[in-house]
Protein backbone atom coordinates (compact mmCIF):
# COMPACT_ATOMS: atom_id res chain seq x y z
CA UNK A 1 0.00 0.00 0.00
CA UNK A 2 2.92 2.27 0.64
CA UNK A 3 4.58 1.90 -2.19
CA UNK A 4 1.35 2.75 -4.08
CA UNK A 5 0.45 5.83 -2.50
CA UNK A 6 4.39 6.63 -3.30
CA UNK A 7 3.78 6.43 -6.97
CA UNK A 8 0.43 8.02 -7.11
CA UNK A 9 2.27 11.12 -5.70
CA UNK A 10 5.09 10.38 -8.32
CA UNK A 11 3.23 9.44 -11.30
CA UNK A 12 1.65 13.37 -11.55
CA UNK A 13 5.39 14.06 -11.99
CA UNK A 14 7.23 11.40 -14.00
CA UNK A 15 4.13 11.05 -16.81
CA UNK A 16 4.44 14.50 -18.65
CA UNK A 17 8.25 14.38 -17.91
CA UNK A 18 9.01 11.19 -20.09
CA UNK A 19 6.41 12.24 -22.32
CA UNK A 20 8.29 15.51 -22.85
CA UNK A 21 11.28 13.09 -23.10
CA UNK A 22 9.82 11.15 -25.86
CA UNK A 23 8.11 14.29 -27.85
CA UNK A 24 11.53 15.39 -27.56
CA UNK A 25 12.69 12.32 -29.55
CA UNK A 26 10.53 12.53 -31.78
CA UNK A 27 11.04 16.16 -32.80
CA UNK A 28 10.32 16.19 -36.27
CA UNK A 29 7.53 13.62 -36.50
CA UNK A 30 4.24 16.04 -35.11
CA UNK A 31 1.99 13.68 -35.03
CA UNK A 32 4.00 10.81 -33.29
CA UNK A 33 4.37 13.63 -30.60
CA UNK A 34 0.63 14.96 -30.72
CA UNK A 35 -0.39 10.58 -29.89
CA UNK A 36 2.02 10.74 -27.23
CA UNK A 37 0.21 13.60 -25.81
CA UNK A 38 -2.76 12.54 -26.08
CA UNK A 39 -1.32 9.38 -24.32
CA UNK A 40 0.26 11.13 -21.36
CA UNK A 41 -2.92 13.46 -20.99
CA UNK A 42 -5.00 10.45 -20.53
CA UNK A 43 -2.82 8.85 -18.47
CA UNK A 44 -2.30 12.02 -16.59
CA UNK A 45 -6.38 12.12 -15.95
CA UNK A 46 -6.32 8.96 -15.11
CA UNK A 47 -3.78 8.87 -12.27
CA UNK A 48 -5.00 11.91 -10.80
CA UNK A 49 -7.98 10.86 -10.08
CA UNK A 50 -6.77 7.59 -8.69
CA UNK A 51 -4.84 10.32 -6.09
CA UNK A 52 -7.71 11.89 -5.04
CA UNK A 53 -9.58 8.93 -4.74
CA UNK A 54 -6.94 8.03 -2.27
CA UNK A 55 -6.53 11.16 -0.91
CA UNK A 56 -10.27 11.10 -0.26
CA UNK A 57 -10.78 7.64 1.31
CA UNK A 58 -7.08 7.52 3.10
CA UNK A 59 -5.93 11.15 4.15
CA UNK A 60 -3.34 13.33 3.57
CA UNK A 61 -0.50 11.16 1.22
CA UNK A 62 3.19 12.09 1.94
CA UNK A 63 6.56 10.28 0.55
CA UNK A 64 9.94 11.10 1.17
CA UNK A 65 11.70 11.24 -2.30
CA UNK A 66 15.91 8.82 -1.46
CA UNK A 67 14.19 7.57 1.69
CA UNK A 68 15.37 10.55 3.50
CA UNK A 69 13.07 11.25 6.87
CA UNK A 70 11.41 14.47 6.87
CA UNK A 71 12.51 17.17 6.98
CA UNK A 72 16.07 16.90 5.49
CA UNK A 73 14.94 15.07 2.07
CA UNK A 74 12.36 16.54 -0.59
CA UNK A 75 8.79 16.00 0.76
CA UNK A 76 5.81 14.96 -1.28
CA UNK A 77 2.24 15.99 -0.08
CA UNK A 78 -1.58 15.61 -1.46
CA UNK A 79 -4.10 16.39 0.85
CA UNK A 80 -7.29 17.18 -1.04
CA UNK A 81 -6.67 20.53 -1.82
CA UNK A 82 -3.71 19.72 -3.63
CA UNK A 83 -5.08 16.56 -5.30
CA UNK A 84 -8.07 18.77 -6.74
CA UNK A 85 -5.56 21.26 -7.86
CA UNK A 86 -3.71 17.92 -10.03
CA UNK A 87 -7.41 16.79 -11.53
CA UNK A 88 -8.59 20.13 -12.56
CA UNK A 89 -4.84 20.78 -14.07
CA UNK A 90 -5.05 17.04 -16.13
CA UNK A 91 -8.54 17.89 -17.32
CA UNK A 92 -7.95 21.18 -18.43
CA UNK A 93 -4.72 19.79 -20.06
CA UNK A 94 -6.35 17.32 -21.77
CA UNK A 95 -9.08 19.68 -23.25
CA UNK A 96 -6.37 21.91 -24.73
CA UNK A 97 -4.39 19.14 -25.82
CA UNK A 98 -7.80 17.91 -27.71
CA UNK A 99 -8.11 21.67 -29.23
CA UNK A 100 -4.54 21.61 -30.56
CA UNK A 101 -4.60 18.84 -32.84
CA UNK A 102 -6.61 21.51 -35.27
CA UNK A 103 -6.76 24.40 -33.45
CA UNK A 104 -2.80 25.32 -33.47
CA UNK A 105 -0.74 26.04 -36.77
CA UNK A 106 1.57 23.01 -37.67
CA UNK A 107 4.97 24.78 -37.71
CA UNK A 108 3.83 25.93 -33.56
CA UNK A 109 2.96 22.53 -32.79
CA UNK A 110 6.22 21.21 -34.61
CA UNK A 111 8.49 23.41 -32.59
CA UNK A 112 8.49 22.18 -29.31
CA UNK A 113 4.39 22.82 -28.08
CA UNK A 114 3.57 19.09 -27.00
CA UNK A 115 7.09 18.79 -24.93
CA UNK A 116 6.31 22.40 -23.86
CA UNK A 117 2.54 21.95 -22.06
CA UNK A 118 3.81 18.83 -20.93
CA UNK A 119 6.49 20.30 -18.52
CA UNK A 120 4.27 23.23 -17.85
CA UNK A 121 1.67 20.06 -16.67
CA UNK A 122 4.72 18.60 -14.54
CA UNK A 123 5.43 22.16 -13.29
CA UNK A 124 1.62 22.99 -11.90
CA UNK A 125 1.95 19.62 -10.05
CA UNK A 126 5.22 20.37 -8.68
CA UNK A 127 3.93 23.59 -7.33
CA UNK A 128 0.84 21.70 -5.44
CA UNK A 129 2.49 18.33 -4.38
CA UNK A 130 5.43 19.79 -3.14
CA UNK A 131 6.38 19.90 0.72
CA UNK A 132 9.34 22.10 0.76
CA UNK A 133 10.03 25.96 -0.44
CA UNK A 134 13.13 25.57 -1.95
CA UNK A 135 11.13 23.00 -4.47
CA UNK A 136 7.99 25.61 -5.15
CA UNK A 137 10.52 28.39 -5.86
CA UNK A 138 12.18 25.75 -8.44
CA UNK A 139 8.59 24.42 -9.92
CA UNK A 140 7.35 27.90 -9.93
CA UNK A 141 11.03 28.44 -12.43
CA UNK A 142 9.69 25.55 -14.48
CA UNK A 143 6.53 26.90 -15.22
CA UNK A 144 7.88 30.67 -15.78
CA UNK A 145 10.63 28.68 -18.17
CA UNK A 146 7.73 26.89 -20.14
CA UNK A 147 5.17 30.08 -19.95
CA UNK A 148 7.52 32.12 -21.73
CA UNK A 149 9.30 29.66 -24.63
CA UNK A 150 5.10 28.70 -24.88
CA UNK A 151 4.06 32.54 -25.43
CA UNK A 152 7.05 33.23 -28.17
CA UNK A 153 6.62 30.24 -30.29
CA UNK A 154 5.60 32.05 -33.60
CA UNK A 155 7.99 34.92 -32.97
CA UNK A 156 5.59 37.54 -33.81
CA UNK A 157 5.83 40.98 -32.83
CA UNK A 158 2.73 40.63 -30.28
CA UNK A 159 4.21 37.53 -28.88
CA UNK A 160 7.52 38.91 -28.03
CA UNK A 161 6.34 42.21 -26.52
CA UNK A 162 3.76 40.56 -24.65
CA UNK A 163 6.89 37.58 -23.48
CA UNK A 164 8.83 40.47 -22.60
CA UNK A 165 6.71 42.02 -20.00
CA UNK A 166 5.75 38.51 -18.67
CA UNK A 167 9.11 37.59 -18.04
CA UNK A 168 10.63 40.91 -16.64
CA UNK A 169 7.89 40.97 -14.17
CA UNK A 170 7.97 37.38 -12.98
CA UNK A 171 11.82 37.33 -12.81
CA UNK A 172 11.25 39.95 -10.50
CA UNK A 173 8.71 37.98 -8.16
CA UNK A 174 11.13 34.79 -8.30
CA UNK A 175 13.70 36.74 -7.33
CA UNK A 176 11.82 38.21 -4.43
CA UNK A 177 10.03 34.64 -3.77
CA UNK A 178 13.77 33.46 -3.84
CA UNK A 179 14.60 36.29 -1.12
CA UNK A 180 12.06 35.55 1.16
CA UNK A 181 12.98 31.80 1.08
CA UNK A 182 15.85 33.13 2.11
CA UNK A 183 15.27 35.21 5.13
CA UNK A 184 13.19 32.27 6.36
CA UNK A 185 16.00 29.55 6.07
CA UNK A 186 17.92 32.17 8.17
CA UNK A 187 15.51 32.57 10.42
CA UNK A 188 14.62 29.30 11.16
CA UNK A 189 16.87 27.32 9.72
CA UNK A 190 14.21 24.62 7.97
CA UNK A 191 12.48 25.02 4.55
CA UNK A 192 10.43 21.62 5.15
CA UNK A 193 6.64 23.36 4.78
CA UNK A 194 5.18 21.02 7.88
CA UNK A 195 8.35 21.88 9.90
CA UNK A 196 7.81 25.50 9.48
CA UNK A 197 4.61 25.31 10.65
CA UNK A 198 5.58 23.91 13.76
CA UNK A 199 8.07 26.32 14.05
CA UNK A 200 6.47 29.45 13.39
CA UNK A 201 3.66 28.50 16.40
CA UNK A 202 6.67 28.63 19.13
CA UNK A 203 7.11 31.73 21.81
CA UNK A 204 10.61 31.90 20.80
CA UNK A 205 9.63 32.57 16.98
CA UNK A 206 10.93 36.50 15.84
CA UNK A 207 7.80 37.77 14.55
CA UNK A 208 8.89 41.09 13.28
CA UNK A 209 11.40 39.21 10.99
CA UNK A 210 8.63 36.82 9.95
CA UNK A 211 6.58 39.49 9.07
CA UNK A 212 8.55 40.29 6.55
CA UNK A 213 9.97 37.49 4.94
CA UNK A 214 6.10 37.62 4.81
CA UNK A 215 6.30 40.54 2.28
CA UNK A 216 8.36 38.92 0.33
CA UNK A 217 5.85 36.46 -0.26
CA UNK A 218 3.13 38.51 -0.88
CA UNK A 219 4.40 40.62 -3.62
CA UNK A 220 6.22 37.72 -5.20
CA UNK A 221 3.19 35.29 -5.40
CA UNK A 222 0.57 38.32 -5.42
CA UNK A 223 2.48 38.82 -9.17
CA UNK A 224 2.09 35.87 -10.02
CA UNK A 225 -1.20 35.14 -9.19
CA UNK A 226 -2.27 38.56 -10.92
CA UNK A 227 -3.23 40.29 -7.61
CA UNK A 228 -4.08 44.46 -7.65
CA UNK A 229 -1.77 46.27 -8.22
CA UNK A 230 0.57 43.45 -9.24
CA UNK A 231 -1.15 42.02 -12.41
CA UNK A 232 -0.81 44.97 -15.51
CA UNK A 233 1.74 42.12 -17.13
CA UNK A 234 -1.19 39.59 -17.38
CA UNK A 235 -3.64 41.64 -19.93
CA UNK A 236 -0.89 42.92 -21.96
CA UNK A 237 0.60 39.26 -22.71
CA UNK A 238 -1.99 36.61 -22.60
CA UNK A 239 -4.01 37.98 -25.57
CA UNK A 240 -0.83 37.56 -27.91
CA UNK A 241 -0.22 34.12 -28.34
CA UNK A 242 -2.27 31.31 -30.10
CA UNK A 243 -5.65 30.26 -28.35
CA UNK A 244 -4.54 27.43 -27.43
CA UNK A 245 -2.01 28.37 -25.34
CA UNK A 246 -3.54 31.33 -24.01
CA UNK A 247 -6.21 29.19 -22.61
CA UNK A 248 -4.25 27.02 -20.77
CA UNK A 249 -2.15 29.18 -18.86
CA UNK A 250 -4.73 31.71 -18.90
CA UNK A 251 -7.28 29.27 -17.47
CA UNK A 252 -4.82 27.51 -15.05
CA UNK A 253 -1.68 29.57 -14.19
CA UNK A 254 -2.88 32.56 -11.92
CA UNK A 255 -4.56 29.81 -9.50
CA UNK A 256 -1.47 28.10 -9.48
CA UNK A 257 -0.40 31.30 -7.76
CA UNK A 258 -3.36 31.75 -5.18
CA UNK A 259 -3.10 28.19 -4.64
CA UNK A 260 0.54 28.70 -3.02
CA UNK A 261 -1.03 31.82 -1.26
CA UNK A 262 -3.30 29.64 0.40
CA UNK A 263 -1.47 27.14 1.11
CA UNK A 264 1.75 28.86 2.43
CA UNK A 265 -0.64 31.79 4.61
CA UNK A 266 -2.60 28.74 5.79
CA UNK A 267 0.34 26.53 7.21
CA UNK A 268 3.42 28.93 7.93
CA UNK A 269 2.88 32.77 7.35
CA UNK A 270 0.11 33.05 10.77
CA UNK A 271 2.51 35.76 12.23
CA UNK A 272 0.67 39.18 12.84
CA UNK A 273 -2.65 37.46 10.82
CA UNK A 274 -4.92 39.94 11.65
CA UNK A 275 -3.14 42.37 9.53
CA UNK A 276 -2.23 39.71 6.78
CA UNK A 277 -5.91 39.03 6.27
CA UNK A 278 -6.93 43.22 5.96
CA UNK A 279 -4.67 43.44 3.53
CA UNK A 280 -5.82 40.91 1.75
CA UNK A 281 -9.69 41.75 2.04
CA UNK A 282 -8.77 45.45 0.68
CA UNK A 283 -6.13 43.84 -2.21
CA UNK A 284 -9.21 41.45 -3.24
CA UNK A 285 -11.71 44.12 -3.33
CA UNK A 286 -9.04 46.41 -5.33
CA UNK A 287 -8.64 43.40 -7.65
CA UNK A 288 -12.26 42.39 -8.20
CA UNK A 289 -13.12 46.02 -8.85
CA UNK A 290 -10.02 46.80 -11.18
CA UNK A 291 -10.39 43.75 -13.74
CA UNK A 292 -14.08 43.79 -14.33
CA UNK A 293 -13.86 47.56 -15.37
CA UNK A 294 -11.19 46.50 -17.65
CA UNK A 295 -13.00 43.68 -18.79
CA UNK A 296 -16.59 46.01 -19.32
CA UNK A 297 -14.12 48.50 -21.10
CA UNK A 298 -12.47 46.85 -23.83
CA UNK A 299 -13.49 44.97 -27.07
CA UNK A 300 -11.03 42.60 -27.91
CA UNK A 301 -12.87 39.48 -27.30
CA UNK A 302 -9.23 38.04 -25.52
CA UNK A 303 -8.39 41.05 -23.76
CA UNK A 304 -11.95 40.99 -21.69
CA UNK A 305 -11.37 37.58 -21.17
CA UNK A 306 -7.84 38.36 -19.86
CA UNK A 307 -8.97 41.54 -17.76
CA UNK A 308 -11.63 38.53 -16.50
CA UNK A 309 -8.93 36.38 -14.79
CA UNK A 310 -8.01 39.28 -12.59
CA UNK A 311 -11.39 40.25 -11.66
CA UNK A 312 -12.16 36.53 -10.49
CA UNK A 313 -8.63 36.12 -8.58
CA UNK A 314 -10.10 38.96 -6.60
CA UNK A 315 -13.18 36.10 -5.44
CA UNK A 316 -10.50 33.67 -4.54
CA UNK A 317 -8.36 35.76 -2.45
CA UNK A 318 -11.56 36.87 -0.51
CA UNK A 319 -12.23 33.29 0.38
CA UNK A 320 -8.75 33.26 2.06
CA UNK A 321 -9.09 37.09 3.57
CA UNK A 322 -11.87 35.77 5.52
CA UNK A 323 -10.54 33.15 6.54
CA UNK A 324 -12.77 30.61 8.11
CA UNK A 325 -13.42 26.87 6.82
CA UNK A 326 -16.85 28.06 4.41
CA UNK A 327 -14.73 31.15 3.20
CA UNK A 328 -12.21 28.49 2.49
CA UNK A 329 -13.73 25.92 1.00
CA UNK A 330 -15.87 28.66 -1.17
CA UNK A 331 -12.44 29.49 -2.86
CA UNK A 332 -11.16 26.01 -3.63
CA UNK A 333 -14.63 25.47 -5.47
CA UNK A 334 -14.15 28.43 -6.90
CA UNK A 335 -10.77 27.85 -8.40
CA UNK A 336 -11.68 24.07 -9.42
CA UNK A 337 -14.69 25.96 -11.45
CA UNK A 338 -12.88 29.30 -12.77
CA UNK A 339 -9.97 27.14 -14.58
CA UNK A 340 -13.49 25.09 -16.41
CA UNK A 341 -14.85 28.53 -17.02
CA UNK A 342 -11.84 30.36 -17.95
CA UNK A 343 -10.09 27.77 -20.29
CA UNK A 344 -13.76 27.15 -22.14
CA UNK A 345 -14.06 30.38 -22.83
CA UNK A 346 -10.78 30.90 -24.92
CA UNK A 347 -11.36 28.20 -26.42
CA UNK A 348 -14.67 29.18 -28.08
CA UNK A 349 -12.86 32.62 -28.54
CA UNK A 350 -10.35 30.67 -30.32
CA UNK A 351 -13.31 28.80 -32.75
CA UNK A 352 -14.91 31.99 -33.58
CA UNK A 353 -11.55 33.66 -34.21
CA UNK A 354 -10.59 30.58 -36.28
CA UNK A 355 -13.65 31.61 -38.49
CA UNK A 356 -14.28 35.13 -38.59
CA UNK A 357 -10.57 35.92 -39.04
CA UNK A 358 -10.90 38.53 -36.02
CA UNK A 359 -11.38 39.01 -32.14
CA UNK A 360 -12.72 42.73 -32.59
CA UNK A 361 -15.94 42.43 -31.33
CA UNK A 362 -17.11 44.91 -33.63
CA UNK A 363 -16.15 42.94 -36.56
CA UNK A 364 -18.21 40.17 -35.42
CA UNK A 365 -22.09 39.24 -35.50
CA UNK A 366 -24.69 37.14 -36.10
CA UNK A 367 -23.17 33.77 -34.87
CA UNK A 368 -26.23 32.65 -32.78
CA UNK A 369 -27.84 32.12 -36.28
CA UNK A 370 -24.92 30.37 -37.93
CA UNK A 371 -23.77 28.54 -35.02
CA UNK A 372 -26.28 27.82 -32.58
CA UNK A 373 -24.39 24.92 -30.68
CA UNK A 374 -21.35 27.14 -30.44
CA UNK A 375 -23.81 30.16 -28.83
CA UNK A 376 -25.41 27.45 -26.24
CA UNK A 377 -21.48 26.24 -25.44
CA UNK A 378 -20.48 30.59 -24.76
CA UNK A 379 -23.53 31.17 -23.01
CA UNK A 380 -23.30 27.99 -20.54
CA UNK A 381 -19.44 29.18 -20.01
CA UNK A 382 -20.52 32.83 -19.72
CA UNK A 383 -23.36 32.46 -17.21
CA UNK A 384 -21.45 30.16 -14.78
CA UNK A 385 -18.79 33.03 -14.91
CA UNK A 386 -21.11 35.31 -14.26
CA UNK A 387 -22.73 33.07 -11.55
CA UNK A 388 -26.15 32.52 -12.45
CA UNK A 389 -27.99 29.20 -10.82
CA UNK A 390 -27.39 26.54 -11.50
CA UNK A 391 -24.70 26.78 -13.02
CA UNK A 392 -20.64 26.10 -11.31
CA UNK A 393 -20.65 30.02 -10.62
CA UNK A 394 -23.41 30.27 -8.31
CA UNK A 395 -22.13 27.72 -5.37
CA UNK A 396 -19.15 29.43 -4.49
CA UNK A 397 -20.24 32.82 -4.77
CA UNK A 398 -23.16 31.71 -2.52
CA UNK A 399 -20.62 30.30 -0.23
CA UNK A 400 -18.09 33.41 0.15
CA UNK A 401 -21.06 35.68 0.80
CA UNK A 402 -22.70 33.76 2.78
CA UNK A 403 -19.22 33.32 4.30
CA UNK A 404 -18.54 37.04 4.45
CA UNK A 405 -22.35 37.72 6.27
CA UNK A 406 -21.27 35.31 9.13
CA UNK A 407 -18.05 36.69 9.39
CA UNK A 408 -19.47 40.23 9.21
CA UNK A 409 -17.42 41.20 6.17
CA UNK A 410 -20.27 43.43 4.35
CA UNK A 411 -18.17 45.25 2.57
CA UNK A 412 -16.21 42.63 0.40
CA UNK A 413 -19.61 41.33 0.34
CA UNK A 414 -20.97 44.24 -1.42
CA UNK A 415 -17.94 44.59 -3.51
CA UNK A 416 -18.30 41.07 -4.71
CA UNK A 417 -21.59 41.25 -5.62
CA UNK A 418 -21.76 44.41 -7.56
CA UNK A 419 -18.95 42.91 -9.62
CA UNK A 420 -20.70 39.91 -10.42
CA UNK A 421 -23.90 42.36 -11.81
CA UNK A 422 -20.85 43.91 -14.07
CA UNK A 423 -19.60 40.66 -15.13
CA UNK A 424 -22.58 39.68 -16.06
CA UNK A 425 -23.03 42.93 -18.37
CA UNK A 426 -19.26 41.97 -20.08
CA UNK A 427 -20.47 38.77 -20.93
CA UNK A 428 -23.86 40.22 -22.01
CA UNK A 429 -21.73 42.45 -24.30
CA UNK A 430 -20.03 39.40 -26.14
CA UNK A 431 -23.14 37.77 -26.36
CA UNK A 432 -24.76 40.49 -27.90
CA UNK A 433 -21.76 41.57 -30.20
CA UNK A 434 -20.43 37.95 -31.49
CA UNK A 435 -23.70 36.08 -31.28
CA UNK A 436 -27.03 38.07 -31.72
CA UNK A 437 -26.20 41.42 -33.08
CA UNK A 438 -26.42 41.53 -37.63
CA UNK A 439 -23.05 40.40 -39.15
CA UNK A 440 -21.30 43.85 -40.35
CA UNK A 441 -21.53 44.21 -44.13
CA UNK A 442 -17.89 44.06 -44.80
CA UNK A 443 -17.85 40.75 -42.70
CA UNK A 444 -16.29 37.81 -44.60
CA UNK A 445 -17.13 34.60 -42.82
CA UNK A 446 -15.22 31.61 -43.38
CA UNK A 447 -17.18 28.14 -44.17
CA UNK A 448 -16.99 25.43 -41.20
CA UNK A 449 -13.99 22.97 -41.23
CA UNK A 450 -14.20 19.44 -42.60
CA UNK A 451 -15.74 17.37 -39.95
CA UNK A 452 -12.69 15.94 -38.55
CA UNK A 453 -11.15 19.50 -37.56
CA UNK A 454 -14.81 20.57 -36.41
CA UNK A 455 -15.06 17.18 -34.21
CA UNK A 456 -11.67 18.34 -32.69
CA UNK A 457 -12.16 22.08 -31.97
CA UNK A 458 -16.07 21.34 -30.48
CA UNK A 459 -15.07 18.36 -28.17
CA UNK A 460 -13.24 19.64 -25.77
CA UNK A 461 -15.70 22.78 -25.74
CA UNK A 462 -18.06 20.26 -25.07
CA UNK A 463 -16.26 18.27 -22.60
CA UNK A 464 -15.21 21.42 -20.46
CA UNK A 465 -19.12 22.56 -20.32
CA UNK A 466 -20.31 19.18 -18.93
CA UNK A 467 -17.86 19.16 -16.20
CA UNK A 468 -19.23 23.14 -15.67
CA UNK A 469 -22.70 21.67 -15.51
CA UNK A 470 -22.10 18.68 -13.58
CA UNK A 471 -20.53 20.73 -10.95
CA UNK A 472 -23.52 23.37 -11.29
CA UNK A 473 -26.12 20.37 -10.71
CA UNK A 474 -24.16 18.11 -8.30
CA UNK A 475 -23.09 20.78 -6.25
CA UNK A 476 -23.75 18.62 -2.81
CA UNK A 477 -20.72 16.42 -3.76
CA UNK A 478 -18.96 19.46 -4.85
CA UNK A 479 -19.80 21.54 -1.93
CA UNK A 480 -18.94 18.69 0.55
CA UNK A 481 -15.28 17.65 -1.49
CA UNK A 482 -14.17 21.38 -1.29
CA UNK A 483 -15.29 21.76 2.90
CA UNK A 484 -13.32 18.40 3.50
CA UNK A 485 -10.94 20.26 1.43
CA UNK A 486 -11.10 23.39 3.30
CA UNK A 487 -10.95 21.57 6.85
CA UNK A 488 -7.80 19.93 5.89
CA UNK A 489 -6.10 23.02 5.00
CA UNK A 490 -7.14 24.78 8.54
CA UNK A 491 -6.23 21.76 10.10
CA UNK A 492 -2.74 22.59 10.14
CA UNK A 493 -1.88 19.90 12.65
CA UNK A 494 -3.21 16.76 10.11
CA UNK A 495 -0.40 18.04 7.42
CA UNK A 496 2.40 18.55 10.32
CA UNK A 497 1.69 14.92 11.75
CA UNK A 498 1.49 13.43 8.48
CA UNK A 499 5.07 14.97 6.95
CA UNK A 500 6.94 14.55 10.29
CA UNK A 501 5.13 11.22 10.88
CA UNK A 502 4.32 11.90 14.62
Amino acid sequence: MLQLHHLLLLLPLLLPLYGAIFCLFSWNRVNLQMAIACVIQLAMVVASGALLYAVNHEGILVTQLGNWPAPFGITLVADLFSALMVVTASITGAAVVLFSLRGLDLPRQDYGYYPLILMLQMGVAGVCLTGDLFNLFVWFEVLLICCFVMITLGGTKPQLEGAIKYVTINILASGLLLTGIGVVYGITGSLNMAELAMLVRMPSINKSLFLMASTFFIVSLGIKAALFPLFFWLPASYHTPPIAISSFIGGLLTKVGIYAMIRLFTLIFVVEQELILAFFTITAGFTMVIGVLGAAAHYDFRKILSFHIVSQIGYMLMGLAIFTTLSIAGTILFIVHNVFVKTNLFLVSGVVGRLKGSFDLKKLGSQYLQRPFLALLFLISALALAGLPPLSGFWPKFILVKAGLEAEQYTIVGVSLCVSIITLFSMTKIWNEVFWKKQPETDETEPDADRLTKALLYAPIIFLALCILYIGLNAEAAIGLAYRAAEQVLNTDLYINAVLNR
